[in-house]
């Protein structure tokens, strides 16, 4: 039997312990981030949360920065090892678009460099001019 999810962007459901392990050690792009920097990010930002719906574990995460007008950066999304390879991201990413569909931004924006086709299920795209955009990093 397929397990059933719960995704919610109530912040006193999130388990930031969790979030913040699963990203630290296992996600290519924040491997090392620390708790405090987790948690700032965390309180800046919409945060999503899938959940077992029989027992409100979180196996799921996905975080947005958004000014709820006309932009959102989609990051942090990030899938229990043991939850994934039955849709669950791209039903979480899905329901991150439709829950900023209401406020018409013009642009939500991601990077990725290996879940291409998850993203590319629920709408997303490559940018047609790539040249157009720059980054200031930290060194």
């Amino acid at each position: 039997m397929e397990a059933v999810y719960d995704i919610s962007t109530d912040p006193a459901r999130l388990d930031i312990c969790r979030v913040h392990r699963w990203l630290s050690t296992d996600a290519y792009w924040a491997i090392g981030r620390s708790r405090e920097a987790q948690e700032r990010a965390i309180a800046g930002s919409l945060n999503f949360g899938a959940y077992r719906a029989d027992s409100g574990i979180q196996v799921a995460y996905a975080r947005v920065v958004t000014d709820h007008a006309t932009f959102a950066w989609l990051c942090d999304v990030y899938v229990d090892r043991p939850a994934r390879g039955h849709g669950l991201g791209t039903a979480l990413v899905e329901a991150v678009r439709d829950h900023l569909a209401p406020y018409g931004l013009r642009r939500i924006m991601l990077a990725t460099d290996d879940a291409h086709g998850v993203y590319e299920k629920a709408g997303f795209r490559p940018l047609d001019d790539p040249r157009r955009w720059m980054v200031l990093t930290k060194g």
